[in-house]
């Protein structure tokens, strides 16, 4: 795929964000993209969001367990940017409309900040917990530019993993003092459990999958920085958010996050 395709379709996708609309899927336009087109399209289009004043602010890992992956049909992982207007903070309520979410859906996480940079390939769990300033609760709200999800992997890299924006919790705490794999996720919606999860559902441990991220990053020169928010994979399948809806997790040991839905 020539950089003019890379172009176009980052700009599509850029649009598709600001106009509230979803596109036909990449493949079906595209048979023969790659992973590595896919991730040039994405790296346009956050090109994009940083010149009409974003700024990136982290990295994320996405469809990382086995219950997402059977949800979405995609069987590996993906990966993207976060950004400073993707960026809300534990109770905020989030407009469905004002925030340029088409289709989104609630998945909880782990996140981690970062002390110093991480540059892969070679990067291990242990180098990841060295670099871990704390990790935190989180809702990510995936959404996707991709009508009805129809998303295969090239699809979701393009589209920066399906980020829509994400929710840090108020609590923080030092990894080596957690048992990362065994952390119990419970997740409810309008008062009601619907979820929960092990800190293992995501590739067996969530140093793991942040491990992966920096070492998949580090093939195409994009490091980590210390300061930044890395967003783990989600424990618990995915859940749709519409106006009304009240979402809250919590983790044993590592508190909770909440975050509701208006029109």
């Amino acid at each position: 795929m020539s950089e003019v395709l890379h172009r176009q379709y980052g700009e599509e996708l850029y649009q598709a964000l600001l106009n509230g609309q979803t596109l036909q899927p990449l493949t079906a336009r595209w048979p023969d993209i790659g992973i590595e087109d896919a991730y040039r399209i994405s790296l346009y289009s956050i090109e994009r969001r940083v010149a009409a004043g974003d700024a990136i602010v982290g990295k994320k890992i996405g469809v990382t367990s086995e219950a997402v992956q059977r949800m979405l049909n995609v069987h590996q992982p993906d990966f993207g940017f976060i950004t400073r207007d993707m960026w809300f903070d534990d109770g905020d309520e989030i407009s469905l409309s004002g925030n340029r979410l088409i289709q989104p859906r609630a998945e909880g996480e782990i996140a981690f900040k970062l002390k110093k940079d991480l540059v892969g390939p070679g990067v291990t769990e242990q180098d990841v917990l060295d670099a871990t300033e704390c990790v935190m609760p989180c809702f990510e709200i995936v959404d996707s530019r991709i009508h009805d999800w129809k998303i295969r992997i090239q699809d979701t890299v393009a589209d920066n993993a399906s980020c829509g924006v994400f929710v840090i919790g108020r609590e923080a705490a030092d990894p080596r003092e957690l048992d990362l794999p065994n952390l119990r996720m419970k997740v409810f919606k309008n008062g009601v459990q619907i979820s929960e999860g092990l800190g293992s559902a995501v590739q067996g441990n969530p140093l793991t999958a942040v491990a992966w991220l920096a070492n998949t990053l580090g093939a195409f020169g994009i490091p980590f920085k210390a300061g930044e928010i890395i967003l783990s994979g989600s424990l618990v399948p995915l859940e749709p958010a519409r106006a009304g809806d009240q979402f809250e997790l919590t983790i044993d040991g590592l508190g909770s996050a909440r975050v509701s839905f208006r029109a």
